[in-house]
């Protein structure tokens, strides 16, 4: 897998490609079934498959703290794409010369002098540049002049439902992480390296790990049952909060975990975590005696869940599907980000 960060790093090596653009929020099974698509056809050429990604997202730039958080950072986005088969990854700063870009002038700059694009993948219903003008038409009718093959992309849908960043979003909102691990392919999960912090939680006996939090990537708030994943591979269970501490005074978002009879140190370690069910929002606490009381009920709670699904039992998605299918029918989803998010 190779990253290349803005056009100017793109080199002659780099032109002829399978291509598709979006955001990949999640890479969940619809953005797999489209990876999917550009490996089918990149084996028929023997080229490799290229995935444009914009930093920050489109929605990011234009709506601020209003967009949707992210299900994945760009880390572990550009890591599961390479999982599904992507052998490129470009990631575009989206700014203001980005989004000044016709449709026409993006085509040429970006696809045909910077990718060499033979064959792109997008839905029908794709939008870009700044006058608008960019669609599937557009690029059908220069592709057809400047050598490259346009196809659309086909919809994936998980019990008549198309799959998407938001629907999975509303899923993890609700608690329901089984459904959205079988959206997303996998368990969803958080993660960081391990920081000091005020080891407030320490000096009433729930020693914890706190992991900060990009504000963008928060898709949860509140306390969890969670296992975690230590870099040796042992996964423990424990419990969680996810948010802004308020008894605490955070400053910024944080992931703070307590690992159930766990003693060592975690400091700059990596760790992951899979949240399994929601307990409870985010209280603010009007002292550390009310707070600590609140944990014990969270820790028992927490125990009889993990204990009754088996703590290493993530939520997998390889459970039985009611209805699952792929059409060619790209009207549901905008390439953008081949989806919504």
């Amino acid at each position: 897998m190779q990253v290349i960060r803005g056009l100017h790093n793109l080199r002659d090596e780099h032109r002829g490609c399978v291509a598709t653009i979006g955001n990949f929020d999640g890479v969940h099974r619809g953005h797999q079934a489209i990876l999917e698509q550009c490996r089918e056809q990149a084996a028929k050429l023997q080229l490799p498959v290229t995935v444009v990604v914009f930093e920050p997202q489109p929605r990011e730039f234009f709506a601020g703290t209003q967009a949707p958080p992210r299900l994945t950072l760009l880390r572990d986005k550009v890591r599961l794409l390479g999982e599904a088969g992507v052998e490129r990854v470009l990631c575009l700063p989206f700014n203001d010369a980005l989004r000044g870009l016709t449709g026409e002038a993006f085509i040429e700059r970006v696809l045909i002098e910077g990718l060499g694009v033979r064959h792109l993948v997008v839905g029908d219903d794709f939008r870009f540049g700044c006058d608008r003008r960019g669609d599937f038409h557009l690029l059908t009718e220069v592709g057809e002049r400047r050598g490259f093959s346009v196809e659309h992309t086909r919809t994936f849908t998980i019990d008549d439902d198309r799959v998407s960043s938001t629907r999975i979003r509303t899923l993890l909102a609700s608690g329901n992480f089984e459904a959205a691990a079988r959206l997303l392919g996998r368990p969803y999960q958080l993660g960081g390296r391990v920081v000091a912090d005020q080891k407030l939680a320490r000096t009433i006996g729930v020693p914890t790990a706190n992991l900060p939090q990009p504000v963008r990537s928060l898709a949860l708030h509140g306390v969890y049952a969670v296992v975690s994943e230590l870099p040796d591979g042992r996964r423990l269970p424990g419990v969680a909060n996810i948010g802004w501490r308020p008894t605490m005074g955070s400053t910024r978002p944080v992931l703070e975990v307590h690992l159930f009879d766990y003693d060592g140190d975690l400091y700059g370690q990596r760790l992951t975590v899979f949240p399994c069910a929601k307990l409870r929002g985010e209280v603010r606490f009007e002292h550390l005696d009310a707070l600590k009381r609140q944990i014990t009920v969270d820790q028992r709670r927490a125990r009889g869940h993990l204990a009754a699904s088996a703590a290493d039992d993530l939520p997998l998605a390889s459970a039985p599907l009611a209805r699952e299918a792929v059409t060619s029918d790209s009207s549901a989803g905008t390439p953008a980000d081949h989806d919504d998010g």
